[in-house]
């Protein structure tokens, strides 16, 4: 494994656990979907396939496969001090 690609699963998985002890924020699927959380995607045994953040560090695109699923799931998840709420994320299925 590259320095390069340890450090990206590393920040990944931060991103990830942080989101995840922040608790669930309300995401958004298709109409008439159960709403998608990354909490619920690592507890039902969905992998982290791709990871990509934006310069300024407040927020980044986490790509979720499972095996024996014919789709991915994206995640954008973010912090904005702004907000009431300042975590957020919104999960939706690629197919």
């Amino acid at each position: 494994m590259t320095l390069r690609f340890r450090s990206t699963i590393a920040c990944a998985a931060f991103s990830a656990a942080t989101l995840v002890l922040a608790g669930p924020v309300g995401a958004q699927g298709k109409p008439g979907e159960e709403a998608i959380s990354i909490e619920h995607l690592l507890k039902s045994g969905w992998e982290i396939a791709g990871y990509a953040s934006n310069c300024d560090s407040r927020s980044s695109l986490i790509l979720f496969k499972k095996p024996g699923e014919t789709h991915f799931v994206q995640c954008l998840a973010g912090y904005d001090a702004t907000r009431e709420r300042p975590i957020f994320q919104n999960c939706y299925r690629l197919r």
